[in-house]
């Protein structure tokens, strides 16, 4: 009887994609009004993770902001991304600096951690200041 076994690497690769679908359900599912979040996957090579900081980039129009010489809906809203599966380390002091400077030079609104273990519910972290803060689906995506 032969029994599937994954390779550690293998094993992480397929955590990490479990990580990202479970990420995009949940801001998906738990949308309230407004606007819809589009979300893009930057998953390398046979949906393995690729290089860059940013796992997923949540973007939606915002129809409620007029700048002048502008129009409602010419606004976009950025949310950056990372997610961590399994039992994948949080992101460094010197990757928290990068998502800073990512997010500085996109303008995001916010920087997300998803962390998703199996078994487990996903959990989301908004950076404020050099902390990762529990939040809500609907505090950052509502």
């Amino acid at each position: 009887m032969k029994t599937d076994v994954l390779s550690p690497g293998r094993k992480a690769q397929h955590t990490a994609k479990w990580a990202r679908t479970m990420t995009k359900w949940l801001i998906t599912y738990n949308r309230q009004s407004g606007a819809r979040w589009n979300l893009v996957d930057f998953g390398g090579k046979a949906k393995a993770e690729s290089r860059g900081i940013v796992d997923l980039l949540a973007v939606r129009k915002n129809h409620r902001v007029e700048i002048s010489g502008l129009k409602r809906g010419d606004i976009l809203e950025m949310v950056l991304i990372q997610t961590k599966g399994g039992s994948a380390p949080r992101p460094t002091p010197e990757d928290i600096a990068r998502l800073k400077k990512v997010a500085k030079h996109h303008r995001a609104i916010a920087i997300v951690l998803a962390e998703w273990s199996k078994g487990q519910h996903l959990e989301l972290y908004k950076l404020k200041r050099n902390e990762w803060v529990s939040v809500k689906p609907v505090d950052v995506f509502g």
